[in-house]
């Protein structure tokens, strides 16, 4: 397997599993054995640009940042946009997956792709690789702790699933998922001992609502030593974490964290002083592990 892995892949099937949330089931030209055996398992998906029936992707080269640069040189009205996605499932044997949307109306290349996507449509995907991986692995970090903390909203809501669904029998875990209403459950197969706290909008824009961030603050944590992951806005997200480690005393080691977007801000814009600091941050924790490295709204 290539340390950045490059294919295409075509869409086979959609299935809307609630009312902001499709399901895309693709097929792709090649996957290597790993793809979607882990959970929270992550990938770049590239979407063509007006008039493009595929995406322009350089071929595939063994070194990661020559292919970037490579990337970077395609002409901005070709290059394709690019953004993160978590696979939420791998039909063991086969060259089959699954990736869920979250469809939110406004005009971002993902969204507005999802919205109108039909079988035959094609994008890029590229990944997964160690180069997007943590530098301990996330089933290690949470086998060690007493129990799994777990918030996000929507656009975290495809890894979630996955790391419930991936919990041993008896292992614990209690999730904060914010969503815009009841209409946006979901129903989880795990062999955990799992409480999900549902957070509804109820009609306030998503990024507007401190609904998630409020619940985590008066929750009465049970016994024990938590291992958290937090993934949604990129502001809700800094102030979870904040309060973790502040008001609760957890080591910043026992939280897994992830912007996913920025309210009024998209992937394309450039970072703001508070993404630099916490890019600094993560790379700072991630060479002090001794390795050097380090879903989506739009």
């Amino acid at each position: 397997m290539a340390d950045l892995p490059v294919s295409f892949i075509q869409v086979t099937d959609i299935t809307r599993l609630t009312p902001h949330m499709a399901r895309v089931t693709f097929d792709a030209d090649h996957l290597d054995d790993t793809v979607g055996t882990t959970p929270d398992q992550q990938v770049k998906l590239c979407f063509p640009r007006a008039g493009q029936r595929t995406p322009v992707l350089p071929e595939q080269e063994d070194d990661a940042t020559s292919w970037y640069q490579a990337f970077l040189a395609v002409p901005e009205d070709e290059r394709p946009w690019m953004r993160s996605f978590t696979i939420r499932h791998r039909r063991p044997g086969s060259t089959s997956l699954t990736i869920d949307f979250v469809l939110h109306g406004d005009t971002g290349p993902a969204t507005s792709w999802a919205g109108t996507a039909r079988p035959g449509d094609q994008l890029g995907m590229v990944g997964p690789s160690a180069i997007y991986a943590g530098p301990v692995p996330l089933s290690t970090s949470i086998a060690a702790s007493d129990w799994l903390l777990l918030a996000g909203d929507e656009t975290a809501l495809p890894a979630i699933a996955t790391l419930l669904e991936s919990l041993p029998a008896g292992a614990r875990a209690i999730a904060y998922i914010e969503v815009a209403d009841a209409g946006e459950r979901q129903h989880f197969d795990t062999r955990g001992e799992v409480t999900v706290n549902w957070l509804y909008r109820d009609g306030i824009a998503a990024g507007q609502s401190d609904i998630l961030v409020d619940s985590v603050r008066k929750a009465e944590f049970p016994a024990g030593r938590p291992f958290a992951w937090l993934a949604g806005e990129s502001g809700a997200v800094r102030a979870l974490r904040r309060h973790l480690v502040d008001d609760r005393g957890l080591d910043k080691k026992s939280i897994d964290f992830s912007g996913y977007w920025r309210f009024k801000l998209t992937q394309d814009d450039a970072p703001t002083t508070e993404d630099m600091a916490e890019a600094q941050e993560r790379l700072a924790e991630a060479k002090a592990a001794g390795d050097g490295g380090g879903g989506g709204w739009g």
